[in-house]
């Protein structure tokens, strides 16, 4: 199984390093990218010693625990732009599905790897490679996630349509971006960052400002989160409107988001492919600034449903 997500003309690029498939890495902004995560994966493994831990962790947040229950049993996930692979990990616990965790980073891989192993997680294939290189088969999995990569990515849209390719006819796409709206507190507080030289004053006012960082974590964490947040090398942002443009552009049906169009937040189980007007969307984003959305990064979920061939 393996060796079958990858596409045939692809395999050859491959190794089997210590239980993770590895490709080279070509791609300039990806190889950028995945040196910043390798000084310091994220997310880390601080406080999860376990996998029942890290199940319990997922199974508390409202939208990843109907996430799983819609995916059941049997089925294929990847999870695109994985870090350290806590989402797939968690998700295999428990169930006969085959997840795939796909990342550039290969310090990431192996701490998901090696997690995997302590805990005796035996259904998770790790995979080393570039979106760009659009190595994983056309039409193969139920579920294509993917929160938090493509705005880092040398063009969004482009990884979009290749990764869009990968989900079966009535399989679901998740998109996690930045919102152009959603973030701008974030971009506040990189701005006052930047102009204050990105010294150890502005660390120390930026853990005051930032809400997530306000919280009672590890160092490990506290580090993780600030590099990724306010260090990033690239970064851009999207709205609403873009991604339901990328979803029509490549045969993929608008079901929700969160924030919702309507306002009401809705599962997956719940989505129902209202849009809304342009008004109800561009308002839902508004509200991102004074939600924990917007306070801890402004990530927009856009949740869409691959058509079948003959729908137009």
């Amino acid at each position: 199984m393996e060796v079958k997500i990858i596409k045939k003309t692809k395999r050859s690029q491959f190794k089997n390093e210590e239980g993770i498939l590895c490709s080279e890495i070509k791609g300039s902004t990806t190889l950028e990218s995945s040196k910043f995560y390798s000084e310091a994966p994220f997310p880390n493994y601080q406080g999860y010693e376990n996998a029942h831990i890290l199940h319990k962790t997922v199974s508390e947040n409202v939208f990843l625990n109907d996430l799983k229950n819609h995916l059941g049993f049997g089925k294929k996930f990847i999870e695109v732009g994985s870090g350290t692979c806590q989402l797939s990990l968690a998700f295999a616990v428990g169930t006969n599905n085959l997840l795939v965790a796909m990342d550039p980073t290969k310090e990431s891989l192996k701490l998901g790897k090696d997690f995997a192993e302590k805990n005796n997680i035996d259904n998770v294939i790790f995979l080393n490679s570039d979106i760009f290189d659009d190595v994983v088969q056309d039409d193969f999995f139920d579920v294509v996630w993917c929160s938090g990569v493509l705005h880092h990515t040398k063009d969004s849209k482009r990884g979009f349509e290749i990764i869009s390719k990968w989900v079966k006819e009535d399989g679901l796409i998740i998109i996690g971006v930045y919102n152009k709206i959603g973030r701008l507190r974030t971009n506040f507080r990189q701005l006052v960052y930047k102009i204050l030289n990105k010294n150890n004053f502005s660390k120390k006012l930026i853990s005051i400002l930032d809400p997530y960082l306000r919280n009672n974590l590890s160092e490990e964490k506290r580090q993780a989160w600030f590099r990724d947040q306010y260090d990033h090398p690239l970064e851009r942002k999207h709205s609403i409107d873009e991604v339901i443009d990328w979803f029509e552009d490549n045969r993929v049906s608008f079901l929700g988001s969160i924030p919702s169009p309507n306002s009401d937040f809705k599962n997956i189980s719940q989505m129902d492919g209202d849009k809304g007007a342009l008004i109800d969307r561009f308002f839902a984003q508004i509200t991102m600034l004074f939600s924990n959305l917007g306070g801890e990064g402004g990530l927009c979920i856009v949740v869409g449903k691959k058509q079948k061939r003959n729908d137009q």
